[in-house]
């Protein structure tokens, strides 16, 4: 067993030091992606509470009670849930709920993943806090070599300047400074536009001078539930080509990571071929 006191590895994004947990974990993961790492870290025994997003791995999770939403907690719930840890994201989870959980859950874990990289830390996090250093382990060996592959697919293929759409009326896209677009930039294909005024997820026209750059569009399956009928509406109205991309494996880390970097790599080699 580590010492805690030799590594970084107990740290969060909050810079909170936790400590291995010794005895049963009663877990709650109020982050989908996590949950899902959760379970394929084989802790779904100790997992005790999800959101209603929290939909993989599917069979895993049936009877894992549902607390509401990611930013609608139902706290009440949670509390008679008496969980050892409960863990939260900075982006996908209310600030003010999550100190009042600090209140009565003993370890809120706090995570932040801004690029496909940040994984790594993470897997060593839950490894090392519940004891399972050494599936923690094959799962980073395992993005290592994804993240390989989208760089390799990245270097080899000219760059190219894309559009991805999150949301309709009003029409969204990703900042570059976002995990989806850290995601895409691996295999080369880059977030446009290039914003530096700190709005993440900006609304757009489809007169903006900026499109012009753009090489393609992504219609992405989530949030927004872009579907096959609106891949002719936008291919008409940015008069670029357009087609539907996998919200899942651009969007969530955890150990969904790797699997989304393989797949943005093989798209990345089909549509340039």
């Amino acid at each position: 067993m580590m010492n805690e006191n030799d590594v970084d590895f107990l740290v969060d994004a909050a810079g909170q030091r936790h400590r291995p947990w010794v005895g049963p974990a009663r877990i709650v993961s109020l982050v989908p992606s996590l949950t899902e790492l959760v379970c394929d870290l084989g802790l779904a025994g100790s997992l005790v509470g999800r959101t209603g997003f929290c939909v993989h791995p599917r069979a895993a999770l049936k009877t894992i009670p549902k607390l509401g939403g990611t930013k609608d907690v139902n706290l009440e719930r949670l509390r008679e849930l008496a969980p050892t840890h409960v863990i939260v994201n900075i982006d996908e989870n209310r600030k003010d709920c999550v100190v009042e959980i600090a209140r009565f859950v003993p370890n809120v874990i706090v995570t932040h993943p801004c690029r496909p990289e940040d994984n790594l830390p993470l897997y060593r996090l839950f490894g090392a806090v519940f004891g399972c250093e050494e599936r923690a382990a094959e799962l980073a060996a395992g993005l290592v070599e994804a993240i390989a592959l989208a760089q390799a697919a990245g270097r080899e293929l000219p760059r190219e300047k894309i559009l991805y759409l999150i949301w309709r009326e009003p029409w969204m896209t990703v900042a570059p400074d976002t995990y989806i677009a850290a995601s895409l930039a691996l295999v080369g294909w880059d977030c446009w536009p290039a914003l530096g005024d700190g709005v993440r997820y900006p609304a757009f026209d489809w007169d903006a001078p900026w499109l012009a750059e753009v090489s393609r569009v992504f219609l992405s399956s989530e949030p927004y539930r872009f579907g096959d009928r609106h891949v002719d509406e936008v291919a008409g109205l940015a008069r670029r080509p357009a087609r539907l991309i996998d919200g899942e494996m651009t969007s969530w880390y955890g150990s969904r990571a790797a699997a989304g970097l393989r797949y943005l790599a093989a798209l990345r080699r089909e549509l340039a071929a």
